[in-house]
């Protein structure tokens, strides 16, 4: 093999583990590991290569453990990859709710709402956007709603119920 030939082939192998060794360096700039503080985003490192089906799968899992700044990213990350996943749009919502990022969710709720249409879904989680705001006549609506599209939703029923719970102690 010619000189010139073999430097080429060495370089050529050099620069994939250069490049790996200073994303390496990167992704561990700023790491933070919060849950639900009001507000917060997580940094997940290497989130710009998740697949969106593995995306949604670990902000789900985030989302149960009320991780909510790293289901939020997660959540965020899988509709930038399939902007037409609802059920992504819908978990991204609920995690800017959780955040207590109300202007965020409104903005997911619109954008959700040209998407599907009003579902039971969407009018359930956007009535119990409104709870957690205090906007009890809002949640109502919205309640209603959900229920009037499945009336044997249990979901639906239990918001409704917790609504009139929250009515009972506002009225205090």
């Amino acid at each position: 093999m010619h000189p010139s030939t073999r430097n080429l082939a060495t370089l050529r192998l050099m620069v994939p583990i250069v490049f790996a060794v200073a994303l390496a360096g990167c992704s561990t700039l700023g790491q933070s590991s919060f849950g639900g503080k009001p507000g917060n985003f997580a940094d997940v490192p290497g989130v710009e290569f998740y697949a969106s089906d593995r995306a949604l799968a670990e902000a789900k899992a985030h989302f149960q453990q009320r991780n909510y700044g790293h289901s939020a990213t997660l959540y965020k990350r899988a509709v930038e990859l399939n902007p037409k996943d609802a059920e992504a749009l819908n978990g991204l919502a609920a995690s800017y709710d959780r955040l207590r990022r109300f202007d965020l969710a409104d903005r997911v709720y619109t954008q959700l709402h040209q998407l599907t249409g009003g579902t039971v879904a969407y009018y359930n989680n956007v009535g119990y956007s409104y709870l957690l705001r205090g906007n009890l006549i809002s949640a109502r609506t919205n309640f209603l709603k959900a229920r009037d599209l499945d009336p044997g939703n249990v979901t639906v029923a239990n918001n409704l119920q917790l609504l009139g719970s929250s009515y009972n102690v506002a009225q205090r």
